[in-house]
């Protein structure tokens, strides 16, 4: 661990030089599209005959700019210097307004993105970063220390009476911020809920650290496709056919009622449905196909993207939930706790992505997370939560997201997740509920291997694994 903490401490010098060589680049194309501009500008006047006709005067300018050319230099000078201060004044004006949208709360989301769109244009972002990212840390240390002050004077009041003014003040502080007093409040026997102190977003932020620090995470090795589909065979879980070859683009099988996908893809990037030859589907862009070319062009544009970031690619049974009308099966993804399931996500993708939320117990939420294409899905039977919820106990993790496709005769099954896209984007409310589930599963676990779980399954299924790769 010294060792990487030192690696991330000589990582710093090169972020920032490498920061400053972004800033410059972008400062140059940025001057680059001006120039552009300019001089397309100008030939369009030069070519005009407003400019053809004005000649002489041009030429009578001329003579008198070099008749005066010598006057007052002193004046020039003391011109110049007005027009610098005139810039900084202008430069000082735009940062003191950019920094008053932020504090603005009339000022919608689109607008702060096209403020910031328009200064990584100019190049100028990443001077505004330093002073947004200073200024928040200073905000925050302002209203940790008047709230943290306000908390105490109320520490030795009545229990009733201080536990309603910590109600009132733990929403406004991050978990990082509560301070120990108030924590305490939370043991009390007539004590605050804490709910404040549970993140999701927070426990898996951690949950990346410690996979930084120490790479052996037992959900990681099953986020590999392959590996992934041999565990759950080993479960007994129906999986879809799958061709055990790896191909590059240009070596990739036409075959109808597939699935392209890549070998170390995420989500529906780089993911093709091959119902026939004339008709493919992408899934990512929600584009039809009509043809083998067309395919070929879009992994291309994966590759060159980066959406896909190797030329490898594995191909596999398409599971339909209607066969006859080609109609795929829909992504069922279940957000686990080491035997319990928190949440579930229900996806369709064709004729265009819809989501629906789950609670475990069947009720339809909404998350904030995909408000904007949100259908009325048709769930999974408790049997089929509770089977879910069974095999993620298997798994010696707090938490990891197992995906299935409800196919015409069940589920059949997916992939593991441990790290799903865009989890910081839950609302506060599903932020703290699946951040409950994540402390809760966290304590099980450890109950369970004190009292000495084995998770034979796993043990097993990765002890051969490993001969295979000797």
């Amino acid at each position: 661990m010294e060792q990487k903490t030192q690696q991330y401490s000589n990582n710093e010098s090169k972020a920032k030089s490498q920061l400053e060589l972004i800033q410059t680049e972008e400062k140059i194309n940025y001057l680059d599209r001006q120039i552009e501009q300019d001089n397309r500008k100008i030939k369009q006047i030069e070519q005009s005959n407003t400019w053809k006709m004005t000649a002489i005067f041009r030429r009578i300018k001329d003579f008198f700019v070099r008749l005066f050319r010598n006057d007052d230099k002193q004046t020039i000078q003391q011109l110049k210097a007005k027009l610098l201060e005139r810039e900084n004044e202008i430069n000082r004006l735009k940062e003191e307004s950019v920094e008053k949208q932020l504090l603005d709360e009339q000022i919608t989301e689109t607008e702060i993105i096209d403020s910031f769109r328009s200064l990584k244009d100019s190049g100028e972002l990443l001077n505004y970063l330093r002073t947004y990212t200073e200024q928040k840390k200073q905000f925050q240390y302002k209203y940790r220390q008047a709230l943290t002050y306000a908390a105490r004077l109320y520490m030795n009041h009545e229990q009733k009476e201080r536990n309603l003014v910590y109600a009132e003040i733990l929403p406004s502080l991050y978990n990082e911020e509560i301070p120990e007093f108030m924590i305490r409040a939370g043991l009390d026997e007539n004590s605050i809920p804490l709910q404040q102190a549970a993140s999701f977003r927070g426990s898996l932020n951690i949950r990346m650290r410690q996979k930084q620090l120490n790479d052996h995470l037992p959900e990681w090795p099953l986020d590999e496709k392959r590996l992934a589909y041999n565990f759950a065979k080993q479960l007994d879980l129906s999986i879809p056919k799958i061709d055990e070859k790896t191909y590059t683009k240009d070596t990739l099988p036409f075959q109808e009622g597939t699935v392209i996908k890549p070998v170390d893809g995420a989500g529906s990037r780089g993911v093709y449905l091959i119902h026939a030859s004339d008709d493919l589907y992408d899934v990512k862009r929600s584009k039809q196909l009509n043809n083998w070319t067309g395919l070929m062009e879009s992994i291309e544009k994966d590759l060159q993207t980066g959406d896909v970031s190797h030329d490898q690619w594995m191909v596999e049974q398409l599971i339909y939930e209607n066969r006859s009308k080609k109609t795929p099966a829909r992504d069922m993804k279940f957000y686990c706790f080491y035997g319990k399931v928190g949440l579930l996500l229900e996806i369709i993708r064709e004729p265009e992505v819809r989501e629906c939320w789950w609670t475990a117990d069947g009720k339809r939420i909404s998350t904030e997370k995909y408000d904007d294409t949100l259908f009325k899905g048709i769930g999974v039977s408790k049997e089929e939560m509770d089977m879910v919820g069974q095999l993620s106990a298997k798994i010696p993790a707090p938490f990891i997201r197992i995906d299935f496709l409800k196919g015409e005769n069940g589920l059949v099954f997916g992939e593991f997740t441990p790290k799903p896209g865009n989890y910081h984007e839950f609302d506060e409310k599903t932020d703290r509920l699946l951040g409950d589930y994540f402390i809760d599963a966290q304590g099980r676990l450890v109950d369970d291997l004190l009292n000495g779980k084995q998770f034979e399954e796993y043990k097993e299924f990765f002890a051969e694994t490993d001969k295979l790769h000797v």
